[in-house]
Order: structure tokens, then sequence, then C-alpha cells
């Protein structure tokens, strides 16, 4: 079987490795890849948004499946135009995807179908959205309606800071066509959670579940980014809570895009956050996380190849894996100033031995090679993740491996799975 990833950050890497891995596979294709995904995977420079290209590609190296990383190509229609093409592909459709393309269409299914969610105002007028504010009392959550590179949530604490959300979307544009219309929602307080199924259409297959650090610093301080670090599983987590999840949030939200005519093929993600009242979700994403795929898929026992084929053949009903119960822990070295502006090109040294910890995997997610070297080329640079039989170990074992890398500038969270450790401690 000959694969094409499409995608070129930690979460690709960890695809790319967790492919590589299935006895179906001969050969691995990545567009555009990375450094580290070199290594596994022959990379192409082309755009991912140039879809002729990426079909001419595709039909070039007779590729049997498509797997699509990153939201943008998904929700553009991607998968759309590929099988028209007649080639297979994984992710949902473009009308689907908008589970994750619009926020306000998100809520509306939500809403229409009792799925477990935040009460909600949705303006497309600023002057409206002012006299809300106005109205309301602090905290708000200020949500962009389109994609926003993950930078359109913005928790107010105070009605200025509300305001000034406000101003950034729809008057400084700052978020481009996603601002034209928001969502201000209640703060819900409570643990969050990240959760994946993979689905058919028709059936669903759960997979583990993951906590993620969006704030740079330590102690959740500092602006948010797309990830400093996850682990799994997730302690605060119950048996009883996830079954909830699975049977009142995923299943209800996929059936009831099948109600509207859009059957959801691929990874559905659920942010979902623990409050008083039961679990209710915050957001969906049409797509792996990143970087909680860098501590899900080294937890797999099965064969991923196999699954995305029967997610694209609609025989996941067939499929029967496992996780293992060692338990992931996952940190994002980034470049200093990252997520505002930072300075790229710097050469990576360290990486051989960092890999040679036991139990660690270096997924890189934004590199390149430059003159024989590996240098960086993103905010986010590498994921080291590392497996264990404790969150204690496989986190010791994470920290021990990224004391060996160094660029300049490299910046990363001290406190990852801090929390899971402690709280698994205190029930031994």
């Amino acid at each position: 079987m000959k694969i094409l990833v499409i995608g070129g950050g930690g979460r690709e890497h960890a695809l790319v490795w967790k492919l590589r891995q299935s006895p179906q596979v001969d050969k691995i294709y990545c567009i555009p890849g990375n450094a580290g995904i070199g290594e596994l995977a022959e990379c192409s420079s082309l755009s991912i948004t140039d879809f002729p290209a990426l079909v001419a590609f595709a039909k070039e190296k007779e590729i049997d499946v498509t797997v699509v990383g990153p939201e943008n190509p998904l929700v553009t229609g991607i998968v759309d135009f590929f099988e028209a093409r007649g080639l297979k592909i994984f992710g949902p459709r473009k009308q689907a995807a908008q589970i994750e393309g619009s926020k306000i269409f998100a809520k509306k299914i939500m809403e229409k179908y009792n799925v477990p969610t935040g009460k909600a105002a949705i303006f497309s007028d600023y002057d409206k959205a002012v006299e809300y504010v106005n109205l309301n009392d602090p905290p708000y959550v200020v949500k962009a309606d389109g994609l926003a590179a993950g930078k359109g949530v913005i928790v107010s604490h105070s009605r200025e800071t509300a305001l000034e959300a406000l101003r950034d979307c729809f008057l400084e544009r700052k978020f481009g066509s996603a601002g034209e219309s928001v969502i201000i929602e209640e703060y819900l307080v409570g643990e969050e959670v990240s959760v994946f199924v993979f689905t058919d259409g028709y059936d669903l297959v759960s997979m583990v579940p993951a906590q993620d650090y969006k704030p740079a610093c330590d102690g959740n301080k500092g602006p948010n980014t797309g990830g400093m670090g996850s682990y799994s599983p997730v302690p605060v987590l119950s048996d009883k809570a996830y079954r909830e999840i699975i049977e009142r949030i995923m299943a209800p939200t996929i059936k009831a895009l099948a109600n509207e005519g859009m059957k959801y093929k691929g990874v559905l993600y659920g942010g979902i956050i623990l409050t008083e009242q039961g679990p209710k979700a915050l957001e969906f994403n049409c797509r792996f996380g990143d970087p909680e795929t860098q501590v899900v898929l080294p937890r797999l026992a099965g064969d991923l190849a196999e699954v995305i084929m029967a997610v694209v053949e609609g025989t996941l009903a067939e499929i029967d894996f496992s996780w293992s119960p060692r338990l992931c822990v996952s940190v994002v070295a980034a470049s200093a100033g990252y997520p505002a502006d930072y300075e790229t090109g710097f050469e990576i040294t360290g990486l051989e031995e960092a890999a040679g910890v036991s139990g660690v995997n270096i997924f890189h997610a934004g590199t390149a090679c430059r003159d024989n070297k590996v240098v960086t080329a993103g905010g986010r640079v590498l994921n080291v993740s590392a497996v264990g039989d404790s969150f204690a170990e496989a986190r010791d074992r994470a920290y021990s491996a990224m004391k060996k890398i160094h660029f300049e500038g490299i910046h990363y969270r001290t406190d990852i799975a801090l929390k899971p450790v402690k709280l698994t401690e205190s029930k031994v």
C-alpha cells in the first residue's frame, strides 16, 4: 500500500511514524513534510492548498489513500476534490468539516440536536455585540466564527478585554473573514479534555483521551499557543464520564450531521469540559489534534493503516484493535517568542542522544534540513514524547530527552504532566 500524508507538523510526523509500522504499507509520501518526516517518508514541497497538483501527484505515485492532517485543506474541500476524481482520501467532506470551520455552524448543530454545550449568542453586527457585552457580566468567551490558527478564542475576565476582542474581530479585522461573525459564550468551569473517535459515518470507535496545555508558560500563564504539551490517559476523566461523552456528545453529533445530509468520515475531535452539570462540548475539530496525536498514537496497539482504510471504505465495524496500558507524555520545544514573532534557521543538536532515551520518540513539528543540518523552521519545533508504566516514568523520560536537545532560544514548559503525576501518586 502507498500512502500520502498531507501536512508538515508534529501531528503528521506521528501519523507517518505509526503508518510505517503497518505491514500493509510499502511506501509513504508526505507533503510538505519536515526534517524528521523526511527520514521515514519521501517529501515533496508542493502546496497543500493546490488541490490539482496534489491530485496529479497522487495519480503519478499511484497512491492508495491520502491522509489529511491540517484543518485548512479539509475545510476548503480537499476530500470532495479527491473523491470527485476517483481517489481515496481520509477525512470529512467540506460540508461536514464545517463542524470546525464555523463555530456558529457547530453551535447550531449542538443546539438543534440537544448536544450538551454552553449557552451562546451569535452576532454579525459590532454594535449589537457591544450592547450584549455591556448588558451581561463577565467573564465572557468571545470566539471568531471561522478558522483563526488557534487564536480566535478570547477568554475575557473583564468587560474591557471583551470589548477589545470585539474590536479586534469586527473593526481591526485581525482574524480576517474568520472574524466577520462571532459567538459570545458563557464561561464554563471545569477540566478540559480532548476526545477523539474514528468514524465511517455510521459506526464509531473511540480513542484514548488526552489533555493538552495551551498557555506558553509554566502554571498556565502567558499567551495561548497551539499546544505546549499533552498526556494520555486523563486521570480526572472517569470511565462513566467518558462513556457519557461518547454517548451524549460524540455519537449524537455524528448522527446529527448525517441527519443534515453530511455523512462525517474521518476523525472527530471533541474539546470537552467537565462541568458540575456533566461533560459539555466546547468545540469540535475535523481532524487529529496537535499535540494530542503525539500521545495518542504511541498508545495504539493496532494497525493505523487498517483503521484508516476501514473508515474510507465504510467497514469500521469489522475492525478490532486495542490500546496499550502504558501512559504517554509529550513536551513541546518552541522557538523563543512563540506564539508571537520568532526567528528560525537555528541548528538543532542532541537529537540522536535524545532519541536514545528509553521509551522516547522525537516528533518534528517545525524543522528543516539545511547543509546537512537540522534547523528550526517554525514556532513549535519538536515534540518529545515518552511512554512509561507510570506518569512519573514517562515524564522523567521526556524531560531527560529534552535536556539533551539544544537550539538558540529553545523554550519549553517544565510542568507538563505534573498534575497527573501528583494525582496518581496520591492514590497509591
